[in-house]
């Protein structure tokens, strides 16, 4: 079993434990990284959803209505 790093439990948080709401704002980033710096997604280890996740984490992404 692998280790799930940011855990979705401390995402979800961010959203007020809503996980639709979170999947939802982690898809939409992660096609937006997937058109903006493809090259880059291309050459790191990891993929686009996991990099959308860690902004979500360090607060660099944050819901339209959270603002």
């Amino acid at each position: 079993m692998a280790m799930i790093e940011p855990p979705i439990d401390e995402l979800a948080s961010k959203f007020g434990g809503n996980k639709y709401k979170l999947s939802c704002v982690l898809a939409k980033r992660a096609k937006e990284l997937e058109k903006r710096i493809p090259a880059e997604i291309e050459k790191s280890d990891k993929k686009a959803i996991s990099l959308a996740a860690d902004e979500i984490y360090n607060g660099e992404v944050v819901s339209s209505d959270q603002e």
